[in-house]
């Protein structure tokens, strides 16, 4: 059974395949609604059904959600969140690096896809929000 949030409450939760901070604005019966403070993990790039493909398939560039951006989440992908909240800007920042380390790691024609996709977000959109 999923925990119980109340409003204003902030939590974890995971939309997608992108995890973030946020604040619980709503209940919804299954879901709440959840306002994004911040990024915890970036979403992961390319078909995610068809995960480490390249070729055949359709790679989505997957962007992090907005800062103050509303999103429904399953009462069950919601967890309590402890500490600080991060500013938007640095915890994007961060969640990019992370997800471009791990995908450095192994040399694979997916991750050099997933990394150029990222590059591109950092200088097309990311840029200006780093730093907000």
């Amino acid at each position: 059974m999923a925990q119980v949030f109340n409003t204003g409450e902030t939590v974890r939760a995971h939309q997608k395949s992108g995890t973030y901070i946020g604040k619980i604005i709503q209940d919804r019966g299954e879901q709440y609604l959840v306002e994004v403070l911040a990024v915890e993990k970036h979403p992961l790039q390319g078909d995610i059904h068809n995960y480490g493909q390249t070729e055949g398939v359709f790679f989505h560039e997957r962007k992090a959600l907005a800062p103050h951006e509303k999103m429904n989440v399953k009462k069950a992908a919601v967890h309590p969140y402890e500490g600080a909240i991060p500013d938007y800007g640095p915890s994007l920042k961060q969640a990019v690096e992370d997800l471009k380390n791990k995908l450095s790691k192994k040399d694979t024609p997916f991750n050099h896809k997933a990394l150029q996709t990222l590059e591109n977000l950092e200088q097309t959109v990311y840029h200006q929000l780093y730093y907000t």
